[in-house]
């Protein structure tokens, strides 16, 4: 039903959309050349005389079937690109979301367990310009300083500028990732880091961890005897909430670095009123966001075992 919904909204938004397709990819200058042959002829590859009701029907009962379609913009299937992007976008999303979800939990323990200190408001300081910076700004400025600046780091792209697809090696494709994947971990790590320190916060002014402190436990035997497991269950469950995120973030990152992930068609496909296409990655896109809140759902149930218990003494109670 969500996958129902996602797809029509998506096709309606679409549908309403002001961009002229046959303008849009084949130029007002060039139609005004054509004869109306040809125009009707482009008019039926590209649907855009076809009934909304029955493109969406049509739309849906292949997508049911299995057949993606055929892109209007790359002449390719669907499915194809689809896997070819995902794989690309899946390298990069995956690399910032293990960075920011370790970076982001680290400082988020050391800001909680130092409240109103110096390293605390450094990190909370940190936390809110990133959490309030533009990604596409953030992600301008790295690309300004490591790569036009400095000159460590590519430009952009997935491999270097001339070398063949066959040829690229996995390193290849690490140097270019570095630039985007660290943007999207910087702004994923402010997420993590906040909500872990609050977090923590009440675990240190807990009864337990205060009869800690004062037996003569040292700051480091609290957090693992009493600390580390308390905030990991949380932390673990709003590492695979922000999968979202991390999804949205990646498509103005690959367009800034021109980056040929998912994101990247998704914005041609778009703009391009390419309607197959865009709809079958928003149809994907929505079946990670769900399986990432699912997962996080999962893990916490199986990481804190007092979930369980605890729907159980409700259950009992009403009865």
């Amino acid at each position: 039903m969500l996958l129902i919904s996602v797809s029509l909204c998506s096709f309606l938004l679409m549908n309403a959309s002001p961009i002229d397709p046959l303008s849009a990819n084949v130029g007002q200058a060039a139609l005004g050349q054509m004869s109306r042959e040809h125009i009707e002829k482009l008019e039926s590859y590209w649907g855009s005389k076809e009934p909304p009701v029955k493109r969406f029907i049509t739309w849906g009962k292949d997508f049911i079937s299995g057949d993606m379609g055929i892109s209007l913009i790359y002449k390719r299937p669907v499915s194809k690109i689809i896997a070819e992007r995902l794989k690309n976008s899946f390298i990069l999303m995956l690399t910032a979301w293990i960075i920011s979800g370790v970076i982001g939990f680290i400082l988020g323990c050391i800001s909680g367990m130092n409240e109103g200190k110096l390293i605390d408001k450094i990190i909370k300081c940190y936390c809110l310009i990133v959490s309030s910076a533009p990604v596409f700004y953030l992600a301008m400025i790295l690309l300004l300083v490591f790569s036009v600046w400095l000159k460590v780091l590519p430009i952009g792209f997935f491999a270097p500028i001339g070398v063949k697809s066959e040829d690229v090696t996995l390193m290849d494709m690490l140097h270019h990732a570095v630039l985007p994947a660290v943007t999207l971990s910087i702004t994923g790590v402010s997420s993590v880091a906040i909500h872990t320190r609050e977090k923590m916060i009440d675990i240190m002014e807990s009864d337990f961890v205060l009869f800690a402190a004062a037996r003569g436990e040292s700051r480091w035997q609290i957090f693992k005897n009493h600390c580390f497991r308390n905030v990991l269950a949380p932390a673990i469950m709003l590492q695979f909430a922000q999968i979202s995120e991390i999804f949205g973030g990646s498509v103005i990152v690959e367009q800034v670095f021109s980056y040929p992930g998912l994101g990247n068609i998704a914005v041609n496909a778009g703009l391009g009123s390419d309607l197959p296409l865009l709809l079958a990655i928003t149809v994907i896109s929505a079946a990670i966001v769900f399986f990432g809140n699912l997962a996080a759902d999962t893990v916490q149930h199986i990481v804190d075992p007092t979930i369980r218990r605890g729907g159980l003494n409700n259950v009992s109670i009403l009865e």
